[in-house]
């Protein structure tokens, strides 16, 4: 406690510290949004589940509200901007810049995918049906979907960034109209593949209006902020009720048509109304946050909110197989009495919340060492001398970053199926944990501790 509120005294007068509160906030309501929506069915095939939205329709408007990730994508914008000025007018090399941020997602990471895999051939060596163990491993790898295209986006900053500085809002408006062919693609001739590109093109779009809240482009006053709330809101309601796009800002299985996968433009138009709403209320909290106790909470959510991002479905796995083999208490379905399954909900969430606090405490350490900087004084004897030429160290850090995606790739697209004794595609964990070891190769002869 000590050394969290020192941290939070030393906090520089300029931090924009509501950008870390919507960081904090957006994380738990994806966490509370996933272990709401699904449902845990057990029978003879062992454990089970589908979305509380196939069968209560009434849900799926509240989605409005639970759909924050732009929200995310945003606040990533506007910390990436900050970060990067910083680092260069220090005098440092954006290739450095993008192995730190790097460390602070792939490490993380790999430990998350190494320990499901772990687990994974002790449960097929304990004599788990295969299905099962494919399953469970498929449900905890949710999470990686986001850090796949985030990963993406990060890469891309130090290019986007200097495009944000020449042409300013022009880029998100076009990458919109690239997001609005894919749609159009997708709606008018049924060719879904055409879409696909929405997966950056809409997280790229969030991305720069980040920079621009950064840099001042769009400043948090109400005379920006009402008119995005309302109009976003507004042709939100308009494509959604009126319009071709569905209610539902999450996935629901069984439709052909979605908002999240990939985005649409009913999307992006709920992130605009989002985005006033956020500039509508960053001087109230702002002010909130200067008190001391507040400010280290936010700083302590945030040392871990990466680590409690990746591990929140492996606690809901743990807790439904604890559950489903020991009978502790019902598993909750929502039936016709819609109000009993939200209040067996109830008990779920305080075991859950449990169990993700001792995976953070378990777990926590690694996101935190991936955020250390400092100089080294020696270099691991497996780290290449090579790498400490700056061209080949930006080489190994595009290759490490692609293969990292393209690892993280093969795991998200692999789906709930027996993938073998470590329950993930091999060549895709292999992939991913080559990336992993070559960035922090490059880290480490860059002259950072890399943990």
């Amino acid at each position: 406690m000590h050394g969290l509120r020192g941290l939070a005294e030393r906090t520089p007068p300029r931090r924009e510290r509501y950008i870390d509160l919507l960081r904090a906030l957006a994380i738990l309501i994806v966490v509370l949004g996933h272990w709401m929506v699904i449902v845990v069915t057990g029978g003879a095939r062992g454990l089970d589940g589908f979305s509380a939205l196939e069968v209560l329709p009434w849900g799926r408007p509240i989605t409005w509200l639970g759909q924050v990730m732009p929200v995310f994508f945003m606040v990533g914008g506007f910390a990436n901007a900050a970060s990067l000025i910083s680092h260069t007018r220090g005098g440092g090399d954006v290739g450095d810049w993008l192995l730190d941020r790097s460390a602070r997602l792939v490490r993380p990471t790999t430990v998350l995918l190494v320990t499901l895999a772990a687990a994974a051939l002790i449960a097929r060596l304990a004599g788990v049906d295969p299905a099962q163990v494919g399953r469970a491993v498929w449900l905890a790898s949710i999470p990686l979907w986001f850090l796949l295209v985030y990963l993406m986006v990060v890469f891309l900053t130090p290019l986007m960034h200097r495009l944000h500085r020449r042409a300013g809002l022009v880029v998100p408006l076009v990458l919109v109209g690239l997001l609005a062919a894919g749609d159009v693609a997708r709606l008018a001739f049924d060719a879904p593949t055409l879409q696909l590109g929405n997966y950056l093109f809409a997280w790229l779009a969030v991305h720069q209006i980040g920079f621009a809240w950064q840099d001042g482009t769009l400043p948090a006053r109400p005379r920006v902020a009402v008119p995005l709330l309302v109009g976003g809101a507004a042709v939100a309601v308009l494509l959604t009720v009126a319009g071709p796009y569905p209610i539902s800002m999450v996935d629901v299985p069984g439709t052909s048509f979605r908002n999240l996968s990939p985005p649409t433009l009913a999307l992006l138009a709920l992130a605009t109304a989002q985005l006033g709403l956020v500039l509508l209320l960053r001087d109230t909290a702002e002010r909130r946050l200067q008190r001391l106790g507040p400010w280290m909470a936010v700083i302590a959510m945030n040392s871990v909110i990466l680590t409690v991002l990746l591990w929140h479905m492996s606690a809901f796995v743990l807790v439904a197989a604890v559950v489903y083999a020991s009978g502790l208490f019902p598993l909750p379905q929502p039936p016709g009495d819609t109000a009993a399954w939200l209040l067996w909900k109830l008990p779920w969430l305080v075991v859950l919340f449990t169990v993700l606090g001792a995976l953070v405490a378990v777990f926590g350490r690694f996101e935190k060492r991936g955020m250390r900087r400092g100089a080294v004084t020696s270099r691991h004897w497996w780290t290449p001398r090579a790498l400490g030429r700056p061209r080949l160290r930006a080489t190994a850090t595009t290759v490490g970053y692609a293969a990292s995606v393209l690892g993280l790739l093969g795991v998200a697209v692999a789906g709930p199926a027996d993938h073998g004794p470590l329950g993930l595609p091999t060549a895709a964990l292999a992939i991913f944990l080559a990336g992993a070891a070559l960035l922090r190769a490059a880290r480490m002869a860059s002259g950072h501790r890399a943990g």
